[in-house]
């Protein structure tokens, strides 16, 4: 029966993908569509292959028929599920089946490298960077495309209401995102981003982040660019600026390359600095009743990680562990003090040196020890 073929071709490549492909449920029906949209949202497209396949036999779908007729209660749709072929009723008894289940089941863990889409419905996606897909909204309709380590959300839409998405990004992984109105951010590792599937006509463009992330602002004089930093805010119209605001880290920075752009903290909200380019904003943590303090900088020392470089100049052996834990998703333990009082300056490149090579580098300017076992690099003295 081609319709039943159909659906299980559509539920295999949503189970590679990990995303719904508008485009292959023209040709279903209204029952069909609503039949795919149920299984996707209720994460259960491997499981449903896996019995839609085992299902080979009379006998078996006789089985199948009488545990539905057992359960014909509790849903309308139960109803729908009589009118397809035997591969519809197979896998809409599996959806009913766990759903009665699911607060039985352990939740399955999503990996710690595993970089996550949450969609506006609470729904993650896991994005792969070598793959490509397009983005789905709840309600069916194409907001954005995913390909390789890029996601594009300026597609012209027709989303009329404030939904946001949000991309987390693990350790050791950076990935670029254009939205709605043609910016482009650039996450570092160890970041995430909420943003709007679509900045609205008469609203400020507004987006939240955690960690690190450049941005290129697409200028529109009408609808300024508000950046939630944690406690730091960052105001713009059209401009190029890197923000730093990691959960670890001591301080919350905006580097201005191109621009100007104005800022202010939660706890002074009306006390707004003004960066120019080639000035660095900074907020303390420790004192974020304080001023925003500026200083002249050279700005590739914080943007060049978009290019996969790691710049140090004059940097403590503290937050450079910090920058090479991130971006090679280790975790190094320090026994030897004396680094702790060091300055260094080094150059890397993630695309091209291991952190095997670096931690050799750097153990030839200021000799130690130290032992490498799978993620985790001890320095003993």
């Amino acid at each position: 029966m081609k319709a039943d073929f159909n659906i299980i071709e559509i539920l295999k490549k949503i189970n590679s993908t990990g995303n719904i492909d508008s485009s292959d449920l023209e040709e279903l029906s209204l029952e069909e569509k609503e039949l795919i949209e149920n299984i996707y949202n209720n994460d259960l497209v491997k499981q449903a292959l896996v019995f839609a396949n085992s299902l080979n036999s009379e006998e078996s779908w006789r089985e199948v028929e009488a545990k539905l007729k057992q359960h014909d209660t509790t849903t309308p749709l139960w109803k729908k599920a009589y009118k397809y072929a035997a591969v519809f009723i197979g896998v809409i008894g599996l959806v009913f089946f766990y759903q009665k289940t699911a607060n039985d089941a352990p939740e399955n863990k999503i990996a710690s490298d595993s970089i996550e889409l949450i969609m506006d419905n609470g729904k993650v996606l896991i994005i792969s960077s070598n793959g490509e897909s397009q983005i789905i909204s709840k309600n069916g309709q194409v907001i954005g495309s995913q390909k390789g380590s890029k996601i594009d959300y300026s597609i012209n839409s027709n989303v009329d209401k404030l939904a946001y998405n949000q991309l987390k990004i693990p350790n050791g992984k950076t990935f670029n995102i254009t939205l709605s109105d043609g910016t482009k951010v650039y996450l570092n590792s160890g970041s995430s981003l909420k943003y709007p599937v679509k900045f609205l006509k008469g609203m400020q463009r507004e987006v939240f982040l955690e960690g690190e992330a450049y941005f290129e602002v697409s200028k529109d004089a009408l609808h300024p660019f508000l950046v939630n930093a944690s406690d730091m805010n960052v105001k713009v119209l059209g401009t190029k600026f890197n923000v730093s605001s990691y959960k670890n880290d001591v301080e919350i920075s905006t580097v201005l390359v191109e621009g100007s752009v104005s800022l202010s903290n939660d706890s002074n909200p009306n006390n707004e600095s003004v960066l120019t380019p080639g000035y660095k904003g900074v907020l303390n943590k420790s004192n974020l009743d304080s001023d925003i303090v500026l200083e002249k900088v050279n700005t590739d020392l914080y943007t060049g990680w978009i290019n996969g470089d790691l710049l140090f100049r004059k940097s403590s052996f503290i937050d450079m562990v910090k920058k090479l834990e991130r971006s090679y998703d280790v975790k190094i333990i320090n026994n030897n003090k004396l680094l702790n009082t060091l300055k260094f300056n080094g150059s890397f490149n993630v695309n091209i040196e291991s952190i095997e090579n670096i931690m050799k580098s750097l153990s030839e300017v200021q000799p130690f020890v130290y032992k490498i076992n799978n993620n985790t690099i001890t320095i003993t003295n």
